[in-house]
């Protein structure tokens, strides 16, 4: 099973980058698909995550919709749009995958350890 992650970079207060997860030897269907961020010197944080069917959870300024998950399940690849990015939003970015329920994941989406994969992460500079 392979998670490849891509699409960070140096962007400067207030541009957008858009992630992409593409994923390889395992049942996309089957997974939920989510995004984690970690800074330095900070634990690794949810960011957003989707079922297959599309239900979503976002909890980076989740009322502003900074940020917003998608995924297409036809090239097995899962998209974290970031919008109006601040220098906090600093961190190297990875997407994991979850073979948990849904009624599971939407209780455990926070957990590490409730993934089965990670991809190797892609790292955003957001400059001031």
């Amino acid at each position: 099973v392979q998670l490849q992650a891509s699409g960070g970079g140096l962007v400067q207060a207030g541009g957008s980058l858009r992630l992409s997860c593409t994923a390889s030897g395992l049942t996309f269907s089957s997974y939920v698909m989510s995004w984690f961020r970690q800074a330095p010197g900070k634990e690794r944080e949810f960011v957003a995550g989707m079922t297959w069917s599309g239900v979503s959870i976002v909890t980076v300024d989740s009322e502003k919709g900074r940020f917003t998950i998608s995924r297409d399940n036809t090239k097995n690849t899962v998209y974290l749009q970031m919008n109006s990015l601040k220098p906090e939003d600093t961190a190297a970015y990875y997407c994991a995958a979850t073979s948990s329920s849904s009624s599971v994941w939407f209780g455990a989406h926070r957990a590490l350890t409730d993934y089965d994969y990670w991809g190797q992460g892609t790292l955003v500079t957001v400059s001031s």
